[in-house]
């Protein structure tokens, strides 16, 4: 019954608080506190014990060993580094070591099918499979995806325990999961917290639409399961983000969906095959939106398209922003990645692009995706204009030729608004609301024919982007 003067939603929070509360008394009064109380506060926490129970055994030790070259420099003896003849005296050591690191994966079928991480297992000279009843096997590298980082290795064993599996559709932010794995060699520790965020996109790692948790994940985790509340598997624990090496609250798993992907296409060819159109792709900004005239920030905006590429063949240009792919929305710039991926290389597809105000479509022929797989004056600076906190010059012919463009502006001093919005000491700015510009002039001119917001198309070493630039 609900307190007079509390509403439903009210109580109900109140009434885990008080559980809580309760529970905490009965710890230290002896447990002289209701039972009722007691029990209501140890049930709004989950228990692991029947996953763990059920799916541990499903989840092995990994340990590697490779040999390492070693190059050194031996000295007669009693000749010091700092001595004068040290140089001359010195003489080159070459040796091997053998190096030997843990991780750790989980059984995908009775017959002794595991999933790992390719990081875990690449370069090996030796894998050693340890199962919770403390066999140990030697294990084959049946192949392994560099871009997804998932590997899949086979042990000569029957009936062997396997985990279920899951989907990363299924599971939502704030959703309880449970990793199990070797951190530092400790095999099957079981570690728990929640669901952080979906789709993380991590430098680097466009293709992967990584699954963020606060589950402690330190060396040792990588390969191991992610399970839901229900024991199915989700994600492989794969990739933290420290400052110092061990866990500081964010982990990252690679969906599950796209590791059973890259498992069939290894057990069938021994290779991933994944398409692409050869650009590069960038978010759009709430800013960058206005300044294209979308009516929302959807989509992948083209920063850069690769000469010879899919791309350049259908005509796709920078500036080009992508919002569907067949007919499929397009809402970000890693969804543009991943279903472009997932098409068979040498098949059409149709691109809804939104360019210059106007939505058209385009058709392009998707290509096979590699794994990673360039005396003047110089005018004096002028800041253009002065309010903008911009300080720029033409580039020289010198500069042209060793960025390999045709024209350009380089920052040399930022600050206030320009600052505000990422805008570098050495950025180039080849054009604003995509018409190039080669000089102070032209850029001075165009800024006075924008309204509102203006895109900047900027070279930043060997990567261009777009900024957007509000002039309200």
């Amino acid at each position: 019954m609900t307190p007079r003067g509390l509403s439903p939603c009210l109580w109900r929070g109140a009434k885990s608080w008080i559980a809580v509360w309760a529970a905490a008394l009965a710890l230290t009064a002896g447990g002289n506190v209701a039972p009722a109380f007691a029990q209501e506060a140890m049930h709004s926490m989950p228990s692991f014990a029947a996953l763990a129970r059920r799916y541990g055994a499903a989840v092995v030790n990994i340990s590697v060993t490779r040999e390492v070259t070693q190059v050194g420099i031996q000295l007669p003896p009693g000749i010091e580094p700092g001595h004068p003849l040290a140089p001359f005296l010195a003489r080159r050591v070459i040796g091997n070591r053998e190096e030997v690191s843990l991780g750790s994966g989980f059984i995908v079928s009775a017959d002794g099918y595991i999933l790992t991480n390719r990081h875990v297992v690449g370069e090996a000279d030796s894998v050693t499979v340890k199962l919770t009843d403390k066999r140990e096997f030697k294990a084959k590298v049946i192949g392994s995806d560099a871009i997804s980082d998932v590997a899949l290795v086979k042990i000569d064993a029957e009936r062997l325990p396997v985990v279920l599996m899951g989907s990363a559709n299924d599971a939502e932010v704030g959703d309880w999961v449970m990793a199990i794995g070797s951190p530092y060699g400790f095999a099957n520790t079981v570690t728990s917290g929640i669901v952080s965020a979906k789709s993380r996109t991590l430098p680097g790692e466009a293709y992967i639409p990584f699954i963020q948790t606060d589950v402690p994940i330190n060396p040792g985790n990588s390969g191991g399961p992610l399970f839901d509340m229900n024991g199915r598997v989700i994600a492989i624990n794969s990739a933290i983000y420290s400052k110092t090496g061990g866990y500081q609250g964010l982990s990252f798993a690679i969906p599950i969906d796209v590791a059973m992907e890259v498992k069939a296409q290894l057990l069938k060819t021994g290779k991933v095959s994944r398409g692409q159109l050869g650009v590069t792709v960038q978010e759009v900004t709430q800013a960058l939106a206005r300044s294209f005239g979308l009516t929302k920030p959807d989509g992948a905006l083209i920063s850069t398209v690769r000469a010879d590429s899919p791309a350049a063949a259908a005509g796709l240009q920078a500036g080009d922003v992508v919002l569907a792919v067949d007919g499929v929305p397009i809402l970000d710039s890693a969804e543009l990645l991943l279903t472009v991926a997932r098409v068979k290389p040498g098949r059409e597809v149709d691109l809804l692009i939104w360019r210059t105000g106007v939505g058209t479509h385009v058709k392009a022929i998707v290509a096979a995706l590699e794994p990673s797989s360039t005396v003047s004056t110089v005018s004096a600076s002028v800041p253009v204009p002065q309010w903008l906190g911009l300080t720029m010059r033409p580039l020289t012919p010198r500069e042209k030729w060793a960025l390999g463009v045709s024209h350009g502006l380089l920052i040399q001093q930022v600050s206030e608004r320009a600052a505000r919005v990422g805008l570098a000491p050495g950025d180039v700015v080849l054009s604003l609301n995509e018409k190039p510009v080669a000089t102070l002039e032209q850029f001075a001119e165009q800024l006075r024919q924008t309204r509102g917001n203006a895109a900047l198309l900027i070279q930043r070493g060997a990567a261009r982007l777009y900024l957007p630039l509000d002039l309200t």
